[in-house]
């Protein structure tokens, strides 16, 4: 009797301890994540619920985070380290982390001025290169003579391969006055060393003249730089202004222009569109979103859009939709192709995040992501000046004005 007593002791203690193990477990506390740690798990969260691609480039997303979370992660540069490295097994170069300095410096772009050499640039795709996108006009690098699609091989000395998109934006600039060195690369030319002076670059998107073809049609010519916030309403300005003095027929030259805010090139073809889709947008469930026309068009009159390779993202949606719409002809060279959509988020330590949340179709659903929008009447023309634009030697915009006299004479209005 005793040996059975001593024996049920033995299993009853066994079962308690066993029970204590296991509600021991259920009840410990959990290990409370460092500051580095929830920023990255912040990264991992805002990626996972927006980006485009639900496959995350064919990889278990929550292992990457895994990953990550296990090496320790000692500071911020630290952590900035990791999240990029967790964000380039993407494989998008437009989905990327901006420390505090990188997203204060691309707000004040998009609000409207910066401070630096005025070049708008993209990662290759196929390249990996830091390619030029555009620069701005007026600008230092535009001075230089720097053109679409150079290769920025170097910054400073620092091989530009082993930079980030922001990175490398963020060495171009600095104060207004100090020297920056780049090492250009284009093709058919031997590399080129350019010695730029920083400056203070007012990012007044708009330019226009009222001018007379040699037929004496009145054309209002409007060039368009870049889709800050500023640049619906000066755009607007500049339409009214021109009707105002009697044009006839329009030229909006969107040549050089990299894009930007994504609601201003909506807004924007809202004043060329009485009705129609500017644009759709397709995220990663494959649900489509559409902006529309308003119905609050400022003018009917001929419009040609001037198009060339330097041409991309927000002014490949303003072309698109207007060609689609067969509002405007589009002349000179197939644009850039750049057919995804980043949100911008702001992280809880003041950095930031852009992220790939979707992709643009135009109106009759062309995605032209890599592959650009060809213009309805291809024009191609040997490098020009700034002060070359819109004169005898701008071929492009000769053929322009040729369409908008053929129209006007069409419509008696010559």
């Amino acid at each position: 009797m005793g040996f059975m007593n001593k024996q049920f002791f033995r299993v009853g203690f066994s079962l308690l301890m066993a029970f204590w193990l296991v509600l021991g477990t259920f009840t410990q506390p959990a290990v409370a994540l460092t500051a580095e740690q929830k920023l990255v798990s912040e990264v991992w969260r805002i990626v996972n619920r927006s980006y485009l691609d639900e496959t995350f480039n064919h990889q278990n997303w929550a292992a990457v985070r895994q990953k990550v979370l296990e090496k320790p992660l000692k500071d911020s540069n630290a952590t900035y380290t990791a999240i990029g490295t967790m964000l380039k097994s993407l494989d998008d170069p437009f989905t990327r982390f901006l420390d505090p300095e990188q997203y204060r410096s691309l707000q004040v772009n998009t609000s409207g001025e910066l401070t630096g050499v005025g070049l708008q640039i993209a990662l290759n795709g196929e390249t990996g290169k830091l390619e030029v996108v555009a620069p701005i006009a007026g600008s230092p690098a535009d001075k230089a003579g720097i053109k679409p699609r150079d290769r920025i091989l170097k910054i400073e000395g620092v091989p530009t391969e082993n930079l980030t998109l922001d990175e490398a934006a963020t060495k171009m600039r600095g104060p207004s006055g100090s020297l920056v060195t780049l090492v250009i690369e284009r093709d058919g030319e031997a590399e080129t060393e350019i010695r730029l002076k920083r400056d203070r670059i007012a990012l007044n998107p708009v330019v226009s003249e009222l001018r007379v073809s040699t037929e004496g049609t009145p054309i209002g010519y409007l060039r368009l730089t870049q889709f800050n916030a500023n640049a619906s309403t000066e755009l607007a300005h500049a339409i009214s202004s021109l009707e105002k003095k009697g044009a006839a027929a329009y030229i909006l030259d969107l040549r050089n222009n990299p894009g930007g805010l994504l609601q201003a090139g909506i807004e924007i073809a809202r004043l060329w569109l009485d009705s129609g889709t500017i644009v759709y947008t397709v995220n990663r469930q494959g649900i489509q979103g559409s902006f529309e026309a308003s119905g609050s068009a400022l003018t009917n009159d001929p419009l040609v859009i001037l198009v060339n390779q330097g041409t991309a993202s927000a002014s490949e949606i303003l072309a698109g939709a207007l060609q689609d719409n067969a509002r405007a002809q589009l002349v000179g060279e197939t644009t850039f192709g750049k057919g995804l959509i980043q949100s911008l988020f702001e992280l809880s330590d003041g950095s930031g995040l852009a992220v790939t949340i979707a992709k643009y179709e135009t109106p009759q659903h062309r995605d032209i992501n890599k592959l650009g929008i060809k213009p309805d009447k291809v024009i191609s023309q040997p490098a020009i000046n700034r002060e070359q634009i819109g004169s005898e030697a701008d071929l492009q915009y000769q053929a322009a004005v040729k369409l908008l006299v053929e129209k006007s004479v069409v419509a008696g209005k010559a």
